[in-house]
């Protein structure tokens, strides 16, 4: 009880204390964390999630998400409003708001160098490149009228016919078919938009020289360990909010209003790969919050499903948000061991799915701060079956018999399968890839213990997820637990990782089925009915049926903030909040006083 009296007292004196009116102001330092280590800066390549949360805050897009609106909602970002749309849904018109201008850069000889609507198409131009193999030109390939020429043979000169700017501030996208999903392409980091003398003036190392119009620059970059984001001191963006009926959004809509973006001076982003630290680092003070904390470190705050009281005394706030990700094991089809469209390979896939024991991840490893995935969609995305129910549930009886029946039914000496078509020296040896981290060798010993359960031997190799998803995109990995996190909200984000042109991008399972690949094409061009349910129903079958995937889990994720974090509210689809946030630097001080 001493402990809380001193707190409650910390915070009142907080509120009501006021600054010597002579006193300069703080500055507003965010400290934060990325849980793994970022690659090149650059919108058309990049695809893992810390640098996207990077990116966002660097780069702008036409479009963004409303902060407050639930159901999601979009909204102007570079633009003076929402896009026209042709009554056939086929031409977009953008009207740019002048006076947007890139951060500082030699690239731009001593001159400020306003962004225009050029700009965007070069950017968006710039997917095409083939020498960037962007994981991103999917979004737009086949989509934006004309391309087709361009994909086959690229230039910057020849351009798009259907993307142009039709004056300095219009831009002009036509479409060769409506896409109900367009306008949500247009708020991803990819979209983002760069300066054509910035690419020229570092040629391959674009990545190295981020140069934006967003909220952020960088300040300081000490690879894979800090990363220091300023305040865009020419940032033009202003906060519009639409909250609903929860008082908490009325209140950041209160405060946020009408100012301009961002608020804080700073963003000191260091990568904490280990769960441990980033725990010690959140309780300490050293992070102002923790998003997603790890399950092996639930019992550190959480008791019986409930922050404890220890934290709840020291003014913290826990909320679950269900996060748009889907976990998954992804199995590579053109591995010679694994891969294949053959019974036997098909059934050893199968029965790898099949000895994958969800309710003990969920329980153990989880901590219970998940759900089982049914599909490759989590709940909250369009498309998104409640009643669906996978096929290939947890039956190691049954994985066994599977691969008896299927030539796997020889065992070595240590009982481990042999090699099916009667080759009985042949060892069968599984590879799976994980992350060098306490939560990848809690993975490796759930995947260790599930598949000797089927007797199948497997040798774990542990690297850094950079480089194992390198190794992905080169089709030189086997088996590796992934996820995806939602790029815009609905279902055909998700499908397009098993989609066959998407083989070595996005489709690390090199997953290359036609009727697969038939069924994607036709959903995608619908919006959300009953037709493109009935696709989705069947391409889940497919997927369970050939087992490209072992579908995981959709995490709940366990978020706690401390209580001088100001308007904070997490975001079903962007990265990160930063732009939004503010700090009672006075309050820090005095709980980081008495926490010390």
């Amino acid at each position: 009880m001493k402990l809380r009296k001193t707190v409650v007292a910390a915070l009142l004196a907080a509120c009501c204390a006021g600054a010597p009116a002579t006193a300069a102001p703080q500055p507003q330092v965010l400290h934060t964390f990325l849980s793994t280590s970022e690659t090149g800066l650059d919108p058309a390549v990049a695809s893992d999630i810390a640098t996207l949360s990077l990116l966002e805050n660097l780069f702008d897009p036409l479009l963004r998400y409303d902060y407050l609106a639930r159901p999601l909602k979009l909204r102007e970002n570079t633009l003076t409003a929402m896009p026209a749309v042709s009554a056939d849904g086929l031409t977009y018109t953008f009207k740019i708001r002048p006076g947007i201008f890139f951060t500082p850069d030699p690239a731009f000889k001593g001159k400020k160098r306003e962004m225009t609507a050029a700009d965007y198409v070069y950017s968006f131009t710039r997917l095409y490149d083939p020498a960037l193999k962007s994981p991103w030109l999917f979004l737009f390939e086949g989509k934006i009228a004309g391309d087709t020429e361009l994909k086959k043979n690229f230039s910057y000169a020849k351009g798009i016919p259907g993307l142009r700017a039709l004056d300095r501030y219009t831009l002009q996208i036509r479409l060769s078919a409506p896409d109900n999903n367009f306008l949500l392409y247009l708020t991803t980091p990819a979209s983002g938009v760069v300066a054509r003398e910035v690419v020229d003036a570092y040629p391959g190392q674009v990545g190295n020289h981020p140069v934006g119009t967003g909220p952020f620059m960088i300040g300081e970059w000490k690879r894979s360990d800090r990363i220091v984001l300023l305040a865009n001191p020419d940032s033009t963006a202003v906060f519009k909010g639409t909250p609903g009926d929860n008082p908490q959004d009325q209140a950041i809509a209160a405060a946020l209003n009408g100012k301009r973006l961002p608020l804080l001076d700073r963003v000191e982003v260091k990568i904490a790969e280990e769960f441990q630290g980033r725990m010690l680092g959140f309780l300490s003070g050293e992070y102002d919050y923790i998003e997603q904390v790890p399950e092996s470190m639930t019992d550190m705050v959480i008791d019986n499903a409930r922050l404890k009281e220890s934290l709840v005394e020291r003014g913290m706030e826990l909320t679950r948000f269900p996060v748009l990700q889907t976990y998954y094991m992804w199995m590579n089809t053109e591995d010679p061991v694994i891969g294949g469209y053959t019974k036997e390979k098909v059934a050893l896939r199968r029965a790898i799915s099949l000895s994958y024991n969800g309710a003990e991840d969920i329980a153990l490893l989880k901590k219970g701060f998940a759900i089982r995935a049914e599909s490759p969609l989590p709940p909250n995305v369009l498309g998104y079956d409640p009643a669906y129910r996978s096929p290939v549930a947890y039956n190691p009886v049954l994985a066994n018999a599977l691969l008896d029946r299927f030539g796997y039914g020889k065992r070595d000496p240590d009982g481990f399968r042999r090699q099916p078509n009667g080759r009985d020296t042949a060892p069968l040896t599984l590879t799976m890839h994980s992350e060098a981290t306490v939560g990848g060798r809690l993975r490796d010993e759930l995947w260790r213990k599930n598949l000797t359960a089927i007797g199948l031997r497997t040798v774990f190799r542990s690297d850094k997820k950079t480089e194992i998803i390198k190794a992905s995109r080169l089709g030189k990995v086997q088996m590796f637990e992934s996820n995806w996190i939602a790029d815009f909200p609905d279902g055909d984000n998700f499908y397009q990782l098993l989609y066959g042109p998407n083989s070595g991008r996005a489709n690390y399972a090199r997953f290359n089925l036609p009727a697969y690949n038939q069924r994607y094409e036709q959903a995608r061009k619908l919006a959300d009915s009953p037709e493109r349910q009935r696709l989705y129903r069947e391409m889940n079958q497919l997927i369970h049926a050939y087992n490209p995937w072992v579908p995981l889990t959709h995490p709940i994720s366990a978020d706690i903030r401390h209580p001088w974090l100001k308007n904070y509210k997490r975001h079903p689809v962007e990265f990160t909040t930063w732009r939004y946030l503010q700090l009672d630097l006075a309050l820090r001080e005095r709980l980081g006083r008495i926490a010390r």
